[in-house]
């Protein structure tokens, strides 16, 4: 059996507030004092208590962690404020209190139980006010959990707040077959109290290594990170499916291990085979992938071997691991720090944080859970899609910009573990194939007027080439002339001229059978016909509202459960 403490490296959270910034804030380990280590990327430095607000700016809210597996913020729910850890694996929120009810709550007659990959809960739908860095939901249903077995309660964390979509809510799904609409999640309930505002939110997460301090990182909602605000030029990488989507999935295009590329298949419905369909979960520690992935990145390592009892690669700690992920034609490097982890039960020991197992709470959604491990990499934009002027969602998409730089990411780390940096780090970014949700450079899509224009040119060209074909026989009927009539000529007497005289030159314009000018003669652009083919028409896409925000009712298979 696994240790205790593996079981809590599944687990890992976010944190939440509207329009406004907030710190993530990574603290020691309560035992040893752990040192705070800042990324490549940019993040200032502040100290402050676990789950306390700061008293210098209402709405900064502290994130704080746990030995980089738990991301903890305050919520207020029904007056009493709560550390709830925040994850966009799941969409429910959930509180366990010193007793149930909760004060200042209105409890229902039912009842509701969610199981996740490590734990559970159990207890009353509730409604309550919920606060969250001055954001305030009047009515925001919620599980007001009367029994709870969950490793986070053993850190003081008193529940989870779900960041997924409506969708994936179990207990919007009870109201809903209760007759009831208002059981949406705490996202939606505050995009929806506020239209004007952007619909995203952004995490920077942070890593501690050894020594003291801590260090910060940011979470925000409807804008981005000053120092992270470049991610607003990087690609969209839409959900998978495009429309709808239960989960926060997307297409990883490629998998890069050191100078090679891993091959990627796929057992997800209708997703391209030759690509991977992932989930990007906060509430993750580690990153779940196949076997073939996690064996490729480990495999080739001396000193390294598969430790069955944990279920994971155990690596040498000097032993650097460098890999990347490409979304798109967008390579992002992982932290080689992150990649090999110090154990949590043996100090000594280093352990891959890519595990090669599969997780049976989705099954058949996606194929690799993604979780802390890369997003320390990252900053990461969650968009749910803005409103249009219907109160119609637009379809959600993510974007991500790499905080690693890999030639500094190898001297920090063997700065902490020992041996020599590497140097002249390069990832090959491989040609990747254009498919429905995946963002590809090469994709083009046509406007409706553009489209419509072509269709009714395709309809005349059969017309246009029978008045070409007419115009080349007459050419060449008048060809044939000319020549019976030079032949008739030079049969006959030569005449001499009357009047003999400078001959001047005249300007000479070849033309081709098209009317294009010949060489000389300034350049005038005119239209060229198109061949229309299948492959060269790319239809318009359907448009879709309110993706993961719709009231409909959940299949049994579609409860939320802990990825972690």
């Amino acid at each position: 059996m696994r240790p205790y403490a593996f079981a809590l490296a599944l687990l890992l959270s976010g944190s939440l507030t509207d329009a406004a910034k907030n710190s993530v804030i990574q603290r020691k380990r309560p035992a040893n004092a752990a040192s705070p280590h800042k990324r490549s990327g940019k993040a200032p430095f502040k100290h402050s208590v676990l789950a306390a607000t700061s008293g210098s700016d209402d709405n900064d809210v502290d994130l704080s962690s746990f030995h980089d597996l738990l991301y903890i913020a305050n919520v207020t729910v029904g007056g009493t404020e709560y550390p709830l850890q925040l994850d966009t694996g799941s969409s429910d929120l959930w509180v366990k209190g010193a007793s149930s009810p909760l004060p200042h709550s209105n409890q229902t007659s039912l009842t509701l139980n969610v199981t996740y990959g490590i734990g559970s809960t159990y207890g009353h739908i509730s409604y309550a006010t919920v606060e969250f860095a001055n954001i305030t939901v009047p009515n925001q249903a919620f599980i007001d959990a009367s029994v709870a077995n969950n490793p986070i309660l053993s850190y003081g964390v008193n529940g989870i707040v779900g960041l997924g979509f409506t969708k994936l809510s179990s207990v919007d799904s009870a109201l809903s077959g209760s007759g009831k609409s208002d059981g949406k999640s705490l996202l939606y309930n505050l995009f929806e109290d506020n239209p004007s505002e952007p619909n995203f939110i952004a995490f920077a997460l942070q890593r501690t290594t050894d020594g003291g301090g801590d260090v910060e990182g940011s979470f925000s909602i409807g804008e981005y990170d000053e120092d992270y605000k470049d991610v607003a030029n990087s690609p969209k990488i839409p959900t998978f499916p495009v429309s709808d989507p239960t989960r926060w999935t997307v297409l990883l295009d490629a998998f890069l291990v050191g100078s090679k590329s891993v091959s990627l298949t796929t057992t997800v419905a209708d997703a391209p085979s030759d690509k991977a369909v992932v989930m990007l979960d906060s509430g993750t520690s580690y990153t779940y992938a196949p076997k073939e992935a996690c064996d490729a990145m480990y495999s080739g390592v001396e000193g390294a071997s598969y430790n069955s009892a944990l279920g994971q690669w155990v690596v040498p700690c000097d032993a650097e691991v460098d890999v990347a992920l490409q979304f798109g034609s967008s390579v992002y490097p992982i932290h080689p720090l992150d990649v090999t982890p110090i154990s949590l039960s043996d100090q000594t020991m280093c352990v891959g944080s890519f595990v090669p197992q599969t997780v049976s709470v989705g099954a058949g959604q996606f194929d690799w859970l993604i979780g802390d491990n890369v997003m320390r990499s990252l900053y990461t934009v969650y968009d749910f899609g803005d409103f249009d002027n219907s109160g119609k969602m637009g379809d959600p998409y993510m974007q991500l910009l790499a905080l690693v730089d890999p030639n500094k990411g190898s001297q920090e780390f063997h700065k902490v573990r020992g041996g020599t940096a590497s140097s002249n780090i390069t990832y090959n970014a491989q040609n990747v194939s254009s498919a429905t949700g995946a963002a590809s450079g090469s994709t083009v899509q046509l406007s409706d007027n553009l489209a419509s224009t072509l269709d009714k040119l395709n309809s005349y060209i059969p017309a246009m080439l029978a008045v070409m074909a007419l115009n080349a026989l007459v050419i060449l009927l008048l060809i044939v002339a000319g020549i019976v009539y030079l032949c008739r000529r030079r049969g006959g007497r030569a005449r001499a001229r009357r009047q003999p005289g400078r001959a001047s030159p005249m300007p000479l314009q070849r033309t081709s059978s098209f009317g294009m000018p010949a060489v000389g003669e300034p350049h005038v652009y005119q239209p060229v016909s198109m061949a229309l083919t299948e492959d060269t028409f790319v239809p318009p896409s359907p448009a879709f509202s309110k993706p993961g925000f719709g009231d409909n009712g959940l299949r049994a298979g579609d409860r939320p459960k802990s990825v972690a």
